[in-house]
C-alpha cells in the first residue's frame, strides 16, 4: 500500500520533448542554425542594399554622360565584343562555381568547398586580367578618364565594379584559409555563404554593365 500511495503522490514524469524552435532549426541550412549568425547575415543584406544604391548612382551618372564624348572616342569605337563577352562568360561561370561551394558547405564537404572556392577565385583573377588589359588598351589609344565626361563615367563605373571584384577575391581567400583550418562550423558556414552572396551580387551588377554599357554602347 505504501508503494501505491507513493506512486500516486509523485507527479507524473513525461519524456522531454524537443522545442519546436530546436526541431525547426535542424532543417535550416547550417549558416542559419545559429541565431547570431542569422542576424549577421541579415546585416549583410542591408549592406548589399547600400552598395546597390552606390551602383545605381554610378549607372545614372553614366546614362546622363554617355553621349558627352567631347569629340573623343565613343563607346562604339572602344568596346571590343569578344573581349567583354569573354569577361561576362568568365564571371558568370565563377558565380556557378561559387554556388557549388555553398552547396558543398551545406552538405558538409570541406574539401569540395575549398576546391570550388579556389576555382571561383581563379576565374575572378582571369576576369580582372581581361579588364586590366581592356583599360590598358583604351588608355594607350588616348581614351583616358580626362578625355571626356563619357570616359570618366565609364572608367568610374566599371572600375568600381573591378575594385569590388578584387576585394571579393581577397575576402574569399581569407574565408578559404579559415575553412581549411577550422572546418565547417556555424561561423565558417556563415562566412562561406556571405562571401558567395557578395560574389553573386557582383555578377548581377556586371550583367547590368554588360547590357547597359557594352551592348547598348555597341548597338546604339
Amino acid at each position: 500500500m505504501a508503494v501505491i500511495e507513493r506512486e500516486l503522490t509523485q507527479p507524473a514524469q513525461h519524456p522531454e520533448r524537443e522545442s519546436p524552435s530546436h526541431h525547426e532549426s535542424g532543417h535550416l541550412p547550417p549558416e542559419y542554425r545559429d541565431h547570431h549568425q542569422s542576424v549577421r547575415i541579415f546585416g549583410f543584406w542591408l549592406f548589399l542594399a547600400t552598395d546597390m544604391l552606390l551602383f545605381a548612382c554610378l549607372f545614372a551618372t553614366y546614362l546622363v554622360l554617355k553621349t558627352h564624348t567631347d569629340g573623343g572616342p565613343a563607346a562604339r569605337d572602344l568596346f571590343d565584343v569578344p573581349g567583354f563577352s569573354a569577361e561576362t562568360l568568365i564571371l558568370l561561370t565563377s558565380s556557378f562555381t561559387g554556388g557549388l561551394a555553398t552547396l558543398a558547405m551545406r552538405r558538409g564537404h570541406q574539401k569540395q568547398v575549398l576546391g570550388w572556392l579556389v576555382a571561383t577565385m581563379a576565374l575572378g583573377l582571369c576576369f580582372l586580367g581581361l579588364e586590366v588589359k581592356e583599360f590598358a588598351t583604351d588608355v594607350s589609344a588616348g581614351a583616358t578618364m580626362q578625355r571626356s565626361a563619357f570616359l570618366s563615367a565609364f572608367f568610374t563605373l566599371v572600375g568600381t565594379h573591378g575594385a569590388h571584384v578584387s576585394y571579393g577575391i581577397l575576402w574569399m581567400f581569407m574565408v578559404l584559409l579559415q575553412v581549411a583550418r577550422r572546418g565547417i562550423t556555424a561561423v565558417t558556414a556563415r562566412k562561406v555563404f556571405i562571401v558567395n552572396l557578395y560574389w553573386h551580387f557582383l555578377d548581377v551588377v556586371w550583367v547590368f554593365i554588360f547590357t547597359v554599357v557594352y551592348l547598348f554602347g555597341v548597338v546604339m
